[in-house]
């Protein structure tokens, strides 16, 4: 909303700094962190006291956890999702659609979320509803935004596949880039989903995707940077970098929360709406591989649950001692810390070499 004062920067020149992207995304993550930080602990007194006994723990999950995280409350997206849309709201574009295609998988992703949150607390179960009608939804959700984000694209680029380290190759998908865009944004949210397993795990390769991506925004919907880069420029994908921008300040608002021992988890509420987010900017920025490098360690959680699985089903034997692959850390031994802040490194690592993309063509 604040966009709309430049409408009178004619008669006052100060108002001038809010056509500026760079201003209006650090004003976002500063908003949203400070919106985080004063309103958390009242959404923790709340949530501890809608939930009674939290979140509740998998008896086939590491046995650390049944003594030192029951009885934490979950759901803690609202909070993220609380700062971020308050900061987009104020600072970004209204007038922008990138900004309200990404904001609704993050909003419909983060109610599916927080209905199977619901449901888990309520029952005292981890199992939420049907695992079809969750992917089924999410699935209906990804298609109307990449739908849409292909209708507003520029012709022949908004339904085709950017490759990385080239400077034109590009693959045209027709209408199966309605497929391919939902499938990154469906894979996204569960992969983030299944990295949300440990105190602080999940917001920090989250808040690295979202810097990375913010750039990626930045760059890409800027004619001259993009020409200057040969990145394929896709008018309008600037706005996403204030939504980036929000994401870090409320991601950081809510790790001092979610820093070991945690006070609250994130729960599907946060990591699904997270994941749909990375997955829908990565879509509208033509990005969708380089999202496979920056956000590899989600990639990696989420192949260690499908090869478990498959490796169990066909041969009775497990590839790991559990699954996601940060339970099997566990038990080998590393402490939690250990866990998290070397994941973090690795996200770090991986963020970097997707930022190579950008002048490696």
């Amino acid at each position: 909303m604040l966009y709309w004062l430049t409408e009178f920067a004619d008669k006052i020149t100060f108002l001038n700094v809010f056509r500026y992207l760079t201003v209006r995304t650090g004003g976002a993550m500063l908003t949203a962190l400070v919106f985080v930080f004063l309103f958390g602990p009242a959404i923790i007194n709340l949530l501890r006291l809608k939930q009674g006994k939290g979140q509740p723990i998998r008896d086939d999950g590491p046995k650390s956890h049944l003594v030192t995280k029951t009885g934490t409350p979950t759901m803690g997206g609202l909070m993220i999702l609380s700062g971020l849309v308050v900061a987009t709201v104020l600072w970004a574009n209204p007038s922008n659609p990138y900004v309200w295609i990404v904001l609704g998988v993050t909003l419909g992703y983060g109610l599916v979320g927080f209905y199977d949150d619901y449901l888990k607390v309520t029952r005292q179960t981890h199992a939420g509803f049907s695992g079809r009608t969750r992917l089924a939804i999410e699935l209906l959700i990804a298609i109307a935004a990449v739908s849409a984000i292909a209708m507003i694209g520029r012709p022949g680029l908004s339904t085709a596949l950017a490759l990385p380290f080239f400077k034109e190759l590009v693959v045209d998908l027709g209408w199966m880039f309605v497929i391919f865009g939902a499938f990154i944004v469906v894979g996204s949210g569960n992969a983030v989903n299944l990295t949300d397993g440990l105190d602080g795990l999940a917001i920090g390769p989250v808040m690295i995707a979202a810097g990375c991506f913010g750039l990626f925004s930045y760059v890409v919907g800027n004619s001259v940077f993009s020409e200057y880069l040969q990145l394929h420029f896709v008018a309008g994908t600037g706005e996403l970098a204030v939504l980036c921008g929000a994401v870090i300040g409320a991601g950081l608002g809510f790790l001092w929360f979610n820093a070991p021992p945690a006070s609250i988890f994130m729960g599907d509420t946060g990591s699904l709406a997270l994941g749909g987010l990375l997955g829908a900017v990565a879509v509208a920025t033509k990005h969708e591989i380089v999202l496979a490098v920056v956000g590899g360690l989600f990639v990696l959680e989420a192949v260690s649950v499908i090869v478990q699985v498959v490796s169990f089903k066909l041969t009775g034997k497990r590839v790991f001692k559990m699954a996601p692959i940060h339970h099997h850390f566990e038990q080998l031994g590393w402490t939690e810390p250990q866990i998290v802040i070397r994941f973090w490194i690795i996200s770090i690592v991986l963020a970097l070499a997707g930022l190579s993309t950008l002048k490696l063509r």
